[in-house]
């Protein structure tokens, strides 16, 4: 029985590092993105509010995806987040920090099926159209979103959000290498995400996303 649980562990180990191996050569500073052409966007991931705020961790992801804006990488940004229910809704918040931030609302695209950083990469690719982006997320979690992007035929670099240090950091690393494991299964049969819909170009105007 040991034996077979030590042989999990490095099936799971191994997965990570070689997720982590496959990857880390897209994740870049800003002044190296600044290199980068023709981006279509800007993919912003959600990561929970408090109310009407997003939550540190969204917050630095916001203002890192915000600083590219501004620096010209790209003149789009999407917000990909979950607004499955009518009291619980990522993307306006998000979109309304990044107006209040003076980013206009027309390069501004909401994903209001962002459940998970699978449905995001396969809806920027399905829905957005978009063939080659720059992910803002936190490290841990950027290999997993650059892994998922790559195998769902997205050219993706990442820039990384970790101006600071988080509460509950350990245990959010110990369930990444879980969730690494997850999506590299999704991504050998590619199922579609939760929800897919109209295709919505992310060259034109953002408002079209607009839900309120």
């Amino acid at each position: 029985m040991s034996i077979i649980v030590l042989i999990i562990i490095i099936l799971l180990l191994s997965i990570n590092f070689f997720i982590i191996f496959q990857t880390k050569d897209k994740i870049l500073t800003e002044e190296q993105a600044k290199e980068l052409t023709d981006i279509d966007c800007i993919l912003i991931l959600g990561a929970g509010i408090w109310g009407d705020n997003p939550s540190p961790m969204l917050e630095d992801r916001l203002l890192q995806g915000i600083s590219l804006y501004k620096n010209e990488i790209s003149p789009k940004i999407i917000m990909s987040g979950d607004h499955g229910k009518e009291n619980y809704d990522e993307v306006n918040v998000m979109k309304k920090f990044a107006i209040d931030r003076d980013v206009k609302s027309e390069d501004i695209f909401m994903d209001h099926a962002g459940f998970s950083t699978y449905d995001s990469l396969y809806r920027v690719k399905e829905i957005f159209q978009a063939k080659k982006i720059i992910i803002v997320t936190q490290k841990y979690h950027m290999y997993r979103a650059l892994y998922t992007a790559k195998q769902l035929g997205i050219e993706a670099y990442g820039v990384n959000s970790d101006p600071r240090k988080y509460a509950g950091q350990s245990l959010r690393e110990l369930r990444e290498i879980l969730a690494r494991d997850k999506d590299c299964i999704k991504c050998i049969f590619k199922p579609n995400p939760t929800c897919l819909g109209d295709t919505i170009p992310v060259s034109g105007n953002g408002d079209i996303t607009n839900d309120k």
